[in-house]
């Protein structure tokens, strides 16, 4: 097994370094380390040891949690390479995107104001179509060599759909209610 301390996540599920990773294999090696690090199978142990094992089942779930979502792989892999997307002061984007941005943020308002669920699901199926082409560019881009500063504008720009997405998640749930 893998050092707690520095444990890279692909290691610790046995798997490449890669952005495109067989998703069911990541859920079977997460499903086999969780039962030999489950803190539930340490309840005999000593304290040190049962503390170990929590470390353990931490560290398992989220590198799991890591690997599942396709944004915060790519920002992992980005950062195994030394590279910070950042996200926090790098606002810079193309400006074609940030018009694109502006007029989905308005249409999803729109659609909240006067409660139009007809128009969310259109939004939400072309902000779905968005993030698949970005998340297969990433891949291209991370399993392709050294793109990684590319690779992190683009990472940047996914942060942004995926907002929006959830955004929109949460104003379909509304209209549900």
């Amino acid at each position: 097994m893998i050092s707690l301390a520095t444990g890279n996540y692909f290691e610790l599920f046995q798997l490449p370094q890669l952005f495109r990773l067989d998703v069911d294999r990541l859920d079977s090696q997460y499903l086999k380390l969780q039962t030999r690090v489950h803190p539930d199978k340490a309840a005999h142990l000593s304290d040190g040891e049962r503390r170990q094992s929590l470390q353990w089942a931490t560290l398992a779930n989220e590198a799991y949690l890591t690997l599942k979502r396709p944004l915060d792989r790519a920002r992992y892999l980005l950062k195994i390479h030394g590279v910070d997307t950042r996200e926090e002061d790098n606002t810079a984007m193309p400006t074609e995107f940030l018009l694109e941005q502006i007029e989905w943020r308005e249409e999803l308002q729109e659609a909240i104001t006067i409660r139009n669920q007809h128009s969310l699901d259109r939004l939400s199926v072309r902000l779905k179509a968005e993030m698949d082409n970005l998340i297969e560019s990433v891949a291209t881009l991370l399993d392709g060599g050294s793109h990684h500063g590319e690779a992190a504008d683009l990472v940047r720009q996914l942060a942004f759909i995926e907002k929006l997405g959830n955004d929109l998640d949460r104003a379909q749930a509304a209209l549900e209610d």
